[in-house]
């Protein structure tokens, strides 16, 4: 299997496994975030939470809210707050894709991934609509079987 170049400069920091259950992600795009050097350092170590993360537009930016990020372990009174609202560096266009699309009924935009990209702390945000209870069972069927299939292929 080849691995593009692409693929290892990413070193992945967490994903939003919940995000993938409770939504349907129709469309993905990376963004940049404006952090300050303790979130950064924490991002290094991992503790990060992003089970509620999502992206709102005010005033033509974009902003991501419920991101926790933990204090730096090693940081002084001046470590950061963990649950902050963060600025997101997109282009005018995909700010402008993300409006439109908060205006269709049902959507949202949440937080996926987050990665470092050669040594810069990328987000990846999903435009997404919520699945019903039915929606939900069905996705967790279809992961039980493939679980089960993978059990079946071990033996």
């Amino acid at each position: 299997m080849l691995v593009s170049k692409k693929d290892e400069t990413r070193q992945i920091i967490a994903n939003n496994k919940d995000a993938r259950f409770r939504y349907f992600i129709h469309e993905t795009m990376e963004a940049g975030m404006v952090l300050l050097g303790t979130e950064v350092k924490s991002l290094r170590t991992g503790k990060v939470g992003m089970a509620d993360a999502y992206v709102f537009v005010k005033d033509e930016e974009a902003y991501v809210s419920n991101l926790h990020i933990s204090e730096y372990s090693h940081g002084n009174r001046e470590n950061h707050a963990m649950m902050r609202t963060r600025k997101l560096l997109l282009h005018r266009k995909e700010i402008d894709k993300l409006k439109s699309s908060l205006q269709e009924d049902g959507m949202t935009i949440v937080a996926v991934s987050m990665y470092f990209d050669k040594g810069r702390a990328k987000l990846e945000i999903g435009i997404a609509k919520g699945k019903k209870l039915h929606d939900k069972r069905d996705s967790m069927k279809e992961k039980d079987a493939k679980r089960e299939m993978d059990r079946v292929r071990k033996r």
